[in-house]
């Protein structure tokens, strides 16, 4: 039986490696600093409330499909939301609504060599689970509540991803990104207005492939 194991363990290892060199696959990690905001839509007029400063940490696998092409899964958790600041004769107060997410992105990448490493850029589809969320206005905070009921959050958001960036040889990038929200994460009924609620972020951060 022994025998068997260290059989099909040599077997299963060889393929492992054979595949490796047909499509080799590399991993890294990422964090940085995020700047997300929320769009408002309504009867055809759109705004955004201001930027909040989050951040983002996350792991990627960059899957070669040519010499210049790779497919790029990861799993990043990132912080999302908006706030804004009334500020009157009367009143000073800030507002904020936060959201902690749990994003799967899987983007198609174009990589060119340039100096000492590479060019590359990106897009793909992304799609993310809310942890948590709440709301703060002065002292007070309300959490969010999650669910298909008119005022609730809804859990899943998608959308689509914009990447650029430069990496050195030794593995080590800058990187900047754009996440374009597609659905609308509030449920909104009861106004008669058809309000959409979707996400907006723009990141800046430092990565390493090993």
């Amino acid at each position: 039986m022994k025998k068997l194991f260290l059989s099909l363990a040599l077997v299963a290892g060889f393929v492992a490696v054979t595949s490796a060199q047909d499509k080799p696959v590399s991993f890294g990690v990422k964090a940085g600093v995020a700047f997300p905001n929320l769009s408002f839509s309504a009867m055809g007029t759109s705004v955004s409330l201001d930027a909040k400063t989050t951040f983002y940490v996350g792991g990627v696998a960059d899957i070669k499909v040519s010499d210049i092409f790779s497919v790029q899964p990861g799993l990043t958790f990132m912080s999302k939301g908006t706030k804004s600041s009334l500020d009157d004769e009367m009143t000073s107060q800030d507002a904020s609504v936060n959201f902690s997410y749990l994003e799967l992105p899987v983007n198609l990448m174009a990589n060119f060599n340039a100096g000492t490493g590479k060019f590359f850029v990106g897009a793909g589809p992304y799609a993310a689970y809310a942890l948590s969320g709440n709301a703060k206005s002065g002292d007070v905070k309300e959490d969010a509540e999650f669910g298909s009921g008119d005022g609730q959050a809804k859990r899943m958001d998608f959308g689509l991803n914009f990447l650029g960036g430069y990496q050195l040889q030794n593995g080590l990038n800058l990187h900047a990104g754009y996440g374009l929200g597609l659905s609308n994460i509030i449920n909104d009924e009861s106004t008669g207005f058809d309000m959409k609620t979707k996400n907006r972020v723009f990141s800046i951060g430092l990565g390493f492939m090993f």
